[in-house]
């Protein structure tokens, strides 16, 4: 009876071996992925230290923002892009496009976090995928996360729609976790948090496929004042 029983699993398990592309975004999204976003609040912390931000309400709007017409929904877009670069083994137009979105970042702290977070990555993919293409090109010379996600989710071959909702979704798990300790909230209000933005995040990456370049812009005056002021904020949690 045991063995019929095991048996019945065998056709799933080995379909599964055949297409690992959700459990590879699965990894790639995981918060365990060891970029450092975790030690980043992306001006959250000034912004729940100025009282811009005091509840999960609070914190709802900020992220939907971000997803809607802020940094995220950009990054989604250039992702996108980058994605269909790597495709076509086009790294000229993806660098290209890496350095657009590192000329859209407003302020100091924006620009090292993706930086540093895109070189973590990309080291993590080498050392997974040693013969990866293009190394040598990629690591002379700053590589945003969004770029280094795109490149990973393109090798990797995860389905572009569901690489850009496995990014946003990573985007808002980690500003969560940092809402969590920042205002405080419980874990239960958090995944609250996450569940209510779900639509948001379909809605943004749903736009980020469909965007021409020329419409592609961003309203994010609230999030660079913050991580401008972030700098000098007297006690920090996070890395500025």
């Amino acid at each position: 009876m045991a063995v019929t029983a095991m048996s019945s699993f065998v056709p799933r398990i080995s379909r599964m071996a055949e297409s690992p592309t959700l459990l590879r975004l699965l990894q790639l999204a995981s918060p365990s992925l060891p970029v450092g976003a975790y030690s980043y609040s992306e001006g959250l912390e000034y912004a729940v230290h100025a009282g811009w931000i005091r509840d999960a309400c609070g914190l709802r709007d900020w992220l939907r923002h971000g997803l809607l017409v802020g940094a995220a929904q950009l990054e989604a877009a250039v992702l996108v892009r980058v994605y269909d670069a790597w495709g076509v083994d086009d790294i000229g137009r993806l660098r290209d496009w890496d350095d657009w979105l590192s000329a859209t970042r407003e302020t100091e702290e924006l620009r090292n976090q993706s930086h540093d977070m895109g070189r973590a990555l990309l080291r993590l993919l080498r050392d997974l995928e040693p013969t990866l293409p293009h190394a040598t090109e990629l690591f002379a010379t700053a590589c945003n996360f969004t770029t280094a996600f795109g490149i990973a989710a393109a090798h990797w071959a995860i389905a572009r729609d569901d690489a850009t909702i496995g990014y946003l979704q990573s985007w808002v798990a980690n500003l969560v976790g940092a809402g969590v300790k920042l205002i405080p909230l419980g874990q239960t209000a958090g995944q609250q948090l996450l569940w209510d933005l779900q639509d948001n995040i379909a809605c943004a990456a749903h736009i980020a496929q469909r965007l021409p370049d020329e419409d592609l812009g961003v309203s994010n005056w609230g999030l660079a004042l913050a991580s401008m002021a972030h700098e000098t904020q007297y006690s920090r949690l996070f890395r500025s």
